[in-house]
């Protein structure tokens, strides 16, 4: 990671205003409620207001567990309240990445995610930071603190810690000497304790029948990849805490993991690497609606008017990863 880009942010911070009101606006998962964390204690100390607002419902057991034990003051975003802020910024997500970003032009864009075409969201002294090859957005965040001569207290270092952890799946799925140099230096000021109590809040006692309903409709896909299906439920997150477990079962290479949220199919995709699932969640369900991501995770969703009249949501979305095996091996001479 280029240290060019801790001088840009200093010059960035100074040419703030003590009067701007500033909104952190993020989509919460574990490294974005800990890179808004950190965000809101470097931009404190040179304005006036600093919220964090998310535009997703929490309902993932560790999310909810890391804001409570981590004091996190993040709030649901409301429309209705953008006239209170005079700046907007966004952490570990780019404002295409969902429409509730779109109404709003940002001074501020950090990501570790493949780069948008973002310019037409940018104020003209915008300050983006987007650096894909980073596993997490928690291990810029722990730079920009070092960099500008911050110390994180136990809450933050913890937060920052975990957000590391999650994104780069302790290290198995991502991140490289980067994220392990920061997560060092973050260990040295973290909460084991409070750590431990977050790591273990991964699942709700609500959603063991639903586990049970993912294991019996698993059925195989080629390239050693299988893909379960739980029909309507009520958010993505119980999908994602899914398709997480299966990551852990030995010889399954990926996993796309589908249901219906809200009128709409989402398709939750992990991998071990072997094969681009990111690339795999673009091909067969963009054209549909939206989808893509990384080697190792991904997402897709679209409307669930997209499947034909007489076909299944979870037989159309099966039927869609065995087209894309079949191209692939076509497309590599068999």
């Amino acid at each position: 990671m280029s240290q060019d880009f801790v001088a840009l942010f200093k010059h960035w911070l100074a040419q703030q205003h003590k009067a701007s009101h500033y909104c952190l606006l993020i989509s919460a998962d574990p490294d974005a409620l800990a890179a808004a964390l950190a965000m809101r204690k470097l931009l404190r100390q040179k304005v006036q207001c600093v919220d964090i607002r998310f535009v997703n419902t929490i309902s993932r057991p560790d999310n909810l567990a890391m804001i409570r034990y981590l004091r996190i003051p993040a709030m649901q975003w409301r429309p209705e309240d953008a006239e209170h802020y005079s700046h907007f910024a966004m952490l570990d997500s780019q404002p295409t990445h969902n429409p509730a970003f779109a109404p709003y032009t940002y001074s501020l864009v950090v990501d570790h995610h493949p780069e948008d075409d973002i310019a037409r969201f940018l104020r003209p002294d915008a300050y983006c930071l987007l650096r894909k090859g980073i596993g997490a957005t928690s291990t810029i965040l722990a730079r920009l603190l070092k960099g500008t001569g911050q110390r994180p207290g136990p809450l933050l270092a913890t937060a920052l810690l975990y957000g590391i952890r999650t994104d780069t799946a302790s290290f198995e799925r991502s991140g490289g000497e980067e994220d392990l140099k920061a997560y060092h230096w973050l260990f040295k000021y973290a909460n084991a304790t409070i750590l431990r109590r977050i790591c273990r809040s991964e699942y709700l006692r609500d959603w063991l029948p639903l586990f049970a309903r993912a294991f019996r409709s698993l059925k195989d896909c080629p390239g050693n990849g299988a893909h379960a299906s739980l029909n309507e439920v009520k958010n993505a997150d119980l999908l994602v805490s899914i398709a997480d477990f299966f990551t852990k079962v030995h010889g399954l290479r990926w996993i796309a993991v589908s249901g219906v949220v809200e009128k709409k199919i989402v398709v939750i995709f992990r991998g071990d690497g072997a094969r681009d699932v990111g690339q795999m969640a673009k091909q067969c369900f963009s054209s549909l609606g939206q989808g893509g991501g990384h080697r190792n995770l991904a997402r897709a969703e679209f409307p669930l008017s997209q499947v034909p009249e007489n076909v299944k949501p979870v037989e159309f979305v099966h039927q869609k990863l065995a087209s894309y095996h079949v191209l692939r091996k076509t497309q590599i001479g068999g």
